[in-house]
């Protein structure tokens, strides 16, 4: 038998039970149901109150369902990422574990994704996007859950070989473009206000009694370098670099839905924004959305001509699939 280090991404074998990651996502996609309809149904309460922050500003908190504790704006926001993972994200996430089980390559790199926009909210209701609430243990699996499955799938897909997925040929000039330019837009959206509000003095606008602007923070921390180091991989003609902008392609496809149904609930909330407030982001995020849809699609669909093993990986050639074990006899 040959030392691993010698072999072919198709000929190493896979460290993790095939069975491992479809239970994952299955406990993922029924906890983050819970936790959605939680966010949606939770009972009433006495309706908006007024608080002082520590900064003396005074705002309005929800005081009505799960999310009792958090500003109008902030409440708001929340159901409308709850209805969205519910109406959209459980789905495709039950849709991709599915496909991956039955071995369709683009379920893998479509189900990383899909992991990143769990994550991505779970990570933010467990660090503290939201304010405090009964069920902030279950946001808290949530994360955990979401955080090792990604990091699971990233590592399996990596092993695989991304080359086996995205040979020589996938197009690299629309997801250099798209990604470079997603990470110039939230650098200016999300950088801007914060080097003001260092300059100033001042606290960024909505802030509100959070202690920090956690998607700000967010964004510019993990989605700048993760969108700057997908562009320079694609354009070196790194394969991997194609995983990477899968599953922030798949996140930026996620945000017109979530920011038209946010910004619908909080005007029904009572927030007050101004016509360029309402019109500019949900405008931006679905040329955004529609952009990096059709990337993803350029990406993933010469996949969908590929015939592969139950490991969800395609067969290379004169090699075994991630699932096949050596005969007796067989080096």
């Amino acid at each position: 038998m040959r030392p691993a280090e010698t072999r072919s991404p198709a000929e190493r074998p896979t460290t993790t039970d095939p069975r491992t990651l479809p239970a994952l996502c299955w406990a993922i996609a029924v906890l983050a149901t819970v936790a959605a309809l939680a966010g949606l149904l939770w009972p009433a309460g006495p309706g908006p109150f007024p608080v002082e922050t520590v900064r003396g500003e005074r705002v309005e908190l929800a005081g009505t369902g799960l999310y009792f504790y958090d500003t109008l704006f902030t409440a708001a926001g929340s159901r409308g990422t709850d209805l969205v993972t519910l109406v959209l994200g459980v789905p495709l996430l039950v849709l991709c574990t599915l496909r991956f089980r039955r071995g369709a390559p683009w379920a893998g790199p479509l189900l990383l994704g899909t992991l990143g926009f769990f994550l991505y909210v779970h990570g933010g209701y467990a660090l503290g996007a939201v304010a405090y609430h009964r069920l902030f243990l279950l946001s808290v699996v949530l994360f955990s859950a979401t955080l090792y499955t990604f990091v699971l799938l990233f590592a399996a897909l990596v092993r695989r070989g991304p080359e086996r997925l995205f040979p020589p040929g996938t197009p690299r000039r629309g997801p250099v473009v798209l990604l470079a330019a997603s990470a110039v837009v939230l650098v200016v959206v999300w950088g801007a206000p914060l080097l003001a509000a260092a300059v100033t003095g001042a606290a960024p606008g909505r802030l509100g009694p959070y202690t920090v602007p956690f998607t700000h923070a967010l964004d510019l921390a993990v989605l700048v370098p993760a969108t700057v180091w997908g562009a320079v991989l694609i354009a070196r003609g790194r394969p991997l670099g194609y995983v990477i902008a899968c599953a922030v392609l798949v996140l930026e496809v996620f945000l017109a839905p979530l920011i038209a149904v946010q910004t619908v609930l909080q005007l029904r909330a009572g927030v007050v924004f101004t016509v360029p407030e309402i019109v500019g982001p949900v405008a931006g995020f679905l040329v955004l959305a529609v952009a990096a849809a059709a990337v993803l699609w350029g990406l993933l669909r010469p996949l969908g001509r590929s015939t592969v093993p139950a490991s969800g990986f395609p067969p290379a050639s004169g090699g075994r699939s991630g699932t096949d074990r050596p005969r007796r006899g067989e080096p």
